[in-house]
């Protein structure tokens, strides 16, 4: 079993609904991403996935975040944009894009500051 993951990030201003203290006003964050994907089998190159295949797929998501007020997208009219749902928003996002079942996403972590972040698993186990 092999875990191949790609970094990335995106800029992007949000502000906490109902958040008691300065999170409820706007403010944005330098966003960094790390996409993991675990392979049960190579294919005849010898790699459970292209790292290739990967970034433009990770990319596409991605770009549907960078440089927004996330607050006015769809996907968080209801929900705040908190790292959490940020971190959900890119794992269902890009699963619905792999298409091998050699692999599947395993993880989105998502890291507001160098120091501060969270790994999400989707709903396994």
């Amino acid at each position: 079993m092999f875990d191949i993951f790609i970094d990335t990030h995106f800029a992007g201003a949000h502000h906490l609904r109902d958040y008691p203290g300065d999170c409820e006003k706007p403010h944005g964050h330098n966003w960094k991403v790390k996409v993991m994907v675990r392979a049960t089998e190579l294919d005849r190159c010898g790699m459970g996935i292209d790292f290739k295949v990967l970034k433009k797929i990770v990319k596409e998501v991605i770009d549907k975040l960078d440089h927004n007020d996330l607050n006015t997208l769809p996907y968080f009219q209801e929900i705040n944009p908190s790292s959490e749902h940020i971190a959900i928003f890119i794992f269902d996002e890009v699963s619905s894009l792999l298409s091998d079942d050699r692999h599947s996403l395993y993880s989105v972590s998502v890291l507001e500051t160098d120091t501060q972040g969270l790994t999400y698993y989707g709903n396994q186990g």
